[in-house]
């Protein structure tokens, strides 16, 4: 996964700069237009004038970078509803192969090509939201935390809209926001029990003689990680964060890395390198 900051620092959005008191949940978007490139939707909303829209992150469906487009922890303007004050927002660019016929209805000019690229946007926003529940402590199959537009119109934090669903069938495809629930939860356990695979080679490890264990090394792979109380996104998280760089892990468990320092407190191994 790749997420590359590029905030829209002249939007009036992120200009009021109005913090989220509590993040419960993720809302996935796609544009509704054909274009596949999030620099188009980055260059035209970062403007003064550009008062009608901001999320906080584009995903871009040509080669799969997430765009972080806001601080998560930032109130939206993406849903039109309650769920700008709860819900993090995220937009799937879409193929420039398909056509709007009316409505949510689309015309599928190069089908091969449409999938390829709603698929890449689809599996960029799994892990994604994998990163997301794993900072905030979000389960991502308990109702109402990960959630479509559509959904959230349902759930009345949200205006009417059909996205991503209608994405998803249009191009053929047989995803849904079940699956693509089940798919982050998956992402989310599959990552942990990989970390937790033995190395063969630890050239930088030391002997814990407190503890018996041997202690590691890991760089972490993506933006700042929550330290929490315990080994799980069910643990409280203790407010701080590990920053980028490297780190001393004195003990594993279910995936889950306890640190030398900052403050004895743990890091999902999921997004970390041993080094």
């Amino acid at each position: 996964m790749k997420i590359t900051e590029n905030f829209l620092t002249k939007n009036p959005c992120y200009v009021k700069g109005q913090k989220l008191k509590a993040i419960q949940g993720l809302m996935l978007h796609s544009v509704g237009c054909a274009q596949p490139k999030a620099s188009a939707f980055i260059n035209t909303w970062n403007s003064p004038s550009y008062g009608r829209a901001c999320v906080h992150a584009f995903i871009d469906a040509v080669d799969g970078v997430i765009y972080q487009t806001l601080p998560w922890n930032y109130f939206g303007w993406h849903c039109g509803g309650s769920g700008n004050s709860t819900h993090i927002g995220v937009e799937m660019c879409e193929p420039d192969c398909i056509k709007y016929t009316g409505g949510t209805s689309i015309k599928v000019l190069n089908k091969e090509k449409a999938q390829d690229m709603v698929q890449r946007t689809y599996n960029s926003a799994v892990e994604l939201f994998s990163y997301l529940c794993i900072k905030y402590n979000l389960d991502p199959l308990k109702k109402g935390v990960i959630v479509s537009h559509k959904e959230g119109h349902s759930l009345r934090i949200a205006t009417n809209h059909g996205d991503p669903e209608h994405l998803w069938k249009g191009v053929g495809l047989n995803y849904t926001m079940d699956t693509f629930r089940k798919d982050v939860a998956e992402h989310i356990n599959k990552n942990n029990k990989n970390s937790e695979k033995p190395k063969t080679e630890k050239p930088s490890a030391s002997h814990n003689k407190s503890t018996g264990a041997q202690e590691f090394k890991v760089k972490t792979l993506v933006a700042d990680l929550c330290i929490r109380t315990g080994p799980g996104i069910q643990y409280v998280w203790t407010g701080r964060y590990t920053g980028n760089g490297i780190f001393t892990i004195v003990e594993e468990k279910d995936g889950w890395g306890k640190l030398k320092t900052p403050g004895l407190g743990w890091i999902s191994l999921a997004y970390c390198k041993r080094v």
